[in-house]
């Protein structure tokens, strides 16, 4: 649902909040510490309060991070003292600004959207002022914050952020022109910003756009050649502009103009794109939500989560062009694990035909075809991914029923773009597309592309087409037969789970077809769901071509070396080399780095493939799996002390490293766990994370963990109990490690990790967040809320601690977390608390939670659940009652109301009623419904006639009710001739009202009971 603008005077000086909202735990943080900052420094000279803040960062690292962090919070609130608060700043910061950074990082992944404008105007302010001096890691910074410019929103927040980071950018061009990256990514991001600044009004920044990119293309061009063939789909889209057509001739014709490297175009094309650029043109919300729905969304689910998507990023006539980033996204970073695949999970291909279908505008629908398809056209299959192309083709096969006319269209696109993309690289197009087209059916993709070329949907000169083009897919099979599953072929799949008929992008009531119904469907054979894809790799040689000339003489020979090693022992012994070159005074940082990392991750490219963690894990084991080249410099890390000068340039290698092979990350956590040399030195994550351009430990670390679990789910299990016990802050504040632990565990793992918590090895939850996590864990799938609880259910928190849940569940929707719930309150005696939580939630004929769970407290704990009864209702009594139904209240947390317990209460009566229990024949339950029945309305009294006369016939009774406990209370119908006391008023009107109720045709409520009343004449 898209959120509604905010109401009422925000809450706190950093974000825009309701005053329904909860406060903000990073704002309260920060504010906690500007507390602290200004309590050091009130009714001090300047010259004073510097002495005083000195000092006091000097106690320890948490007081350094609080006064850090005290005086960025003024920094950004408090735009008059920005100045002295980041002089303050950089005079008494003892980390090289790391804790800022990382903090300015999570602002802007996780709360730039909820920004008031005057911090969202001094966080620029301050990326400008770290960039001027120099900072090192604010590249990083200033690559998150250029992710904040939205492609398709021309609004003037949108535009105001774009000139702002451009004014930077060129301003501070020396500094910029140090970090390859920053070079690539900000001419990928400003190129495709050009798009839409094409009216009168943004013109002159347009200009300015165009003419930073040109200079950073010219002098700069093979830092931007990094981007891969993308980089040609960019300047396509501008190469009108007469600037950009200059440079887009030199670029087609004279390539060397450009860089003597630089073969041609083709050399370009051929590269692909590193998912880093797809995902930069994409705001991290928007990231977030399409992530979900291909994570998450059941297929057939999607409608309401495609109408927000719509409704917040594409609804205006400027969004359209950004449906291009959306598919390229998709198709280049969006590759689904093979349990997703398996599953019933929203698959890619049905969210770009709903992108497609749309599209209102030609030119952006023949872009959004053409960023679709842009993989096929130069497709390599032993360089490019199955997954890049495999979106297109099922768009195409599953369409042709409900959306035939996007086949055809998809189809005549993929034939005209062979000739018309770039004539003189025709026949390597058509190569091209052949590849693609074989490749998808080698992998089974597809069984036949006959069904799909010669479709009798298809207009005939389409189908025509199609034969000319590609007659080697157009002749069926003949005779059929049936694919054959061998195990000796993982690698084959069926993606067309679902030929629905209908609305297979958004149609709400989609589901899958019954096995029988598929089976008997007229003779046709049944289709298999998804099976697993898996990514083939052909080994070839490392290609460091491009990378290795820009290393200095002696570090290239080692490099040479290193990739012609015959095995494993001599390219460590290689690599140590290397690593002692790095560690020498003189080695050239930025470019020497960018390239040795580059060739490092070529040349180790087998390393991240394949399993880490040894079948049998022995010491043995261990110790062998972490002896690869790589490893080496995990190891001299893990020797070198963090004072040690070389130690910051080693572990900026590693960051370099990281950025071009994003692994690395969670190969070192196995490292810093398995190897005997790193034992104990699990913090040197921490400074890697903070090295790294993310420049944020829990950011990092969820990244690779992540990363961990797409890769290897044994891995992920093996590295849980460390990861938990050395991060504590960074994973039990949140449910983002357990909700990716449990969503691929199987059984036998959930019960190795149970055992670890048992045995103290483990702690994955902790008092003061269990309950948050449990409440977020309502929306995860079933079987990931179950290992939820059991693993809960392993440590020994006290039940009290999480209780409150009760409130937040709804029967329908959280039958999980109920049924855990119910069996450990089974388990647990009654306290006034926990009886309050079950008393609270609403009453519903079909919610059988609150009276099962009170039924087995009165037959095991009566005396302590009827005192708790009693208090409850007298306090409740005593309280000012507004009349309200508890069931049109249902999106605040339940209140316990009079009414509500008495509900409950009866129907725990109606439960007892033809049982021996004797619950409500006790004292204290008789005493309080008597206090009640006083005060009540007639109404409630004729309501709950039935609970109430047991507490009249406790109050006629003479006898102590212990001797009557062995007969369960009477209705009034049983005692319809005994004359009602006359000693009090109220007590005659309620007898009287009791008998006047007889008289009358019965209460919905006591016409569902029937004739089971409580009591009997047995009496």
């Amino acid at each position: 649902m898209e959120p509604a603008p905010a109401k009422g005077k925000p809450q706190g000086r950093l974000l825009v909040s309701t005053t329904l909202d909860a406060k903000d735990e990073l704002e309260e943080r920060l504010e906690r510490c500007v507390g602290i900052t200004t309590s050091i420094t009130n009714g001090l000279s300047e010259r004073e309060a510097n002495d005083a803040l000195t000092a006091h960062v000097c106690k320890g690292p948490q007081q350094h991070e609080e006064v850090c962090l005290g005086l960025f919070t003024l920094l950004l609130t408090e735009p008059p003292q920005a100045q002295r608060c980041y002089r303050d700043l950089t005079l008494v910061n003892r980390d090289g600004m790391n804790v800022i950074l990382m903090k300015i990082n999570q602002i802007l992944m996780e709360k730039f959207l909820k920004l008031q404008d005057v911090c969202r105007t001094q966080l620029v302010w301050l990326v400008r002022e770290l960039v001027k001096s120099g900072v090192i890691g604010t590249d990083g910074v200033l690559m998150t914050l250029m992710k904040q410019i939205a492609g398709g929103d021309i609004s003037s927040k949108n535009l105001w952020l774009a000139e702002n980071v451009l004014d930077i950018l060129v301003d501070q061009r020396e500094w910029v022109l140090k970090s390859g990256m920053l070079v690539a990514m900000s001419v990928y991001t400003y190129l495709r910003l050009i798009v839409d600044h094409g009216t009168p009004n943004l013109l002159p920044l347009r200009q300015r756009e165009v003419d930073f990119c040109i200079g950073l293309l010219r002098e700069r061009f093979m830092e931007c050649f990094i981007i891969g063939r993308d980089l040609v789909r960019l300047l396509q889209n501008v190469a009108r502009i007469p600037e950009m057509e200059l440079l887009w001739r030199d670029l087609l014709h004279n390539p060397q103009t450009l860089s003597p490297q630089f073969t041609g175009l083709l050399q370009l094309l051929t590269s692909r794109t590193s998912r880093k650029f797809l995902a930069c043109r994409l705001t991290p919300d928007m990231e977030t939500k399409l992530l979900f729905m291909t994570s998450r969304v059941r297929f057939g689910q999607q409608k309401r989560y495609q109408d927000w998507f719509q409704r917040q990023y594409l609804s205006t006539a400027e969004s359209q062009s950004l449906r291009c980033d959306l598919i390229r996204y998709i198709c280049g970073v969006v590759h689904p694990s093979n349990e997703v695949l398996s599953s019933d999970i929203l698959p890619r291909w049905a969210i770009i035909g709903w992108l497609l279908t749309t599209c209102t505008s030609n030119v952006a629908a023949s872009n959004a075809k053409l960023a679709l398809f842009y993989d096929w056209l130069f497709f390599n299959p032993e360089k490019d991914s199955i997954m890049n192309i495999e979106p297109a083709i099922l768009v195409m096969h599953h369409s042709m029923k409900p959306h035939p006319a996007i086949t055809a269209t998809l189809l005549d696109f993929m034939c005209r773009i062979i000739p018309n993309f770039f004539p003189p690289l025709e026949s390597q197009v058509r190569q091209g597309v052949f590849n693609s087209l074989n490749f998808i059916m080698e992998k089974r993709v597809l069984a036949h592309l006959a069904p799909l070329f010669d479709n009798p949907k298809l207009d005939r000169e389409l189908r025509s087409m199609l034969r000319e083009r590609f007659p080697e897919f157009c002749s069926s099979p003949s005779p059929p037969t049936e694919v054959k599953m061998e195990e000796s072929v993982p690698l084959e799949m069926d993606n067309h789970v679902l030929d629905k008929e209908d609305g297979c992008y958004d149609n709400t009531d989609a589901t899958f077809s019954d096995d029988e119904e598929e089976m008997n469907n007229k003779g046709k054979k049944r289709e298999f769901r998804f099976h697993q894809i898996k990514e083939t790799f052909i080994e070839e040689p490392a290609d460091i071509t491009p990378y290795v000339d820009q290393l200095e003489e002696t570090l290239k020979e080692k490099v040479l070396q290193l990739q012609k090693g015959s095995d494993t022992e001599a390219q460590c012994e290689v690599m140590q080399e290397i690593v002692d070159l790095i560690l020498e005074e003189d080695f050239d940082s930025a470019e020497q780095m960018s390239a040795l990392a580059s060739c490092l991750a070529e040349l180790f490219k087998a390393h991240f493939r394949g399993d880490v963690l040894p079948e049998e894990i022995t010491e043995e084991s261990l110790e062998e799996s972490v002896c690869k080249p790589v490893c080496l410099i995990f190891r001299n890390l893990c020797q070198m002390q963090e004072d040690n000068s070389g130690f910051s340039v080693l572990l900026d290698m590693l960051a370099e490293l990281y950025q071009k092979q994003p692994k690395i990350g969670y190969h070192l956590l196995y490292y810093l766990k398995a190897s005997k040399a790193a034992a104990g030195k699990m913090s040197l994550y921490e400074s890697f994370a903070q090295a790294t351009a993310l420049g944020d430990l829990h950011t990092c670390l969820m990244m690779d963990m992540k990363a961990c679990q797409e890769d290897d789910v044994r891995l992920l299990c093996y590295l849980t109990p460390s990861i938990y016990s050395e991060f504590p802050d960074e994973t039990l504040r949140s449910g983002e490690l357990l909700n990716m632990i449990v969503a691929v565990i199987d059984s036998t793992q959930l019960q190795e990790l149970m055992c670890h918590v048992m045995m103290g090895n483990l702690v994955m939850f902790r008092k003061d967040s269990v309950l948050n996590i449990l409440i977020q864990s309502l929306d995860w799938e079933t079987f990931e809320q179950y290992s939820t609880w059991q693993l809960f259910l392993a440590h020994s928190i006290p039940l009290e601690t999480i209780i409150p849940i009760l409130q937040h569940l709804k029967y329908k929707e959280h039958p999980e977390a109920l049924s855990c719930l119910l069996l450990q309150l089974r388990r647990e005696k009654p306290t006034e608390e926990m009886v309050k939580m079950v008393l609270s939630r609403p009453c519903h004929p079909e919610d059988q939670f609150t009276t099962s769970i009170l039924r087995h407290w009165a037959a095991k704990h009566d005396d302590l659940l009827g005192e708790h009864i009693k208090a409850l209702l007298i306090k409740n009594n005593n309280m000012p009652r507004k009349r309200q139904s508890l069931r049109s209240s249902s999106s605040k947390l339940a209140q316990l109301t009079l009414e509500q317990i008495l509900e409950h209460m009866d129907n725990l009566r109606l439960s007892l009623s033809n049982t021996k229990n004797n619950f409500f024949t006790q004292t204290p339950i008789l005493q309080a419904l008597q206090h009640v029945q006083a005060s009540c309305d007639e109404a409630h009294k004729m309501r709950f006639s039935d609970l109430f006369s047991l507490a009249e016939e406790y109050e006629d009774s003479s006898k102590p009710p212990k001797s009557r406990r062995k007969a369960p209370a009477s209705s009034p119908r049983s005692r319809k001739g005994a004359a009602p006391p006359a000693s009090n008023e109220e007590e005659s009107a309620s007898s009287s009202a009791s008998e006047e109720e007889d008289s009358k045709p019965k209460a919905p409520k006591r016409k569902r009971k029937g004739s089971s009343a409580v009591g009997s004449d047995s009496d």
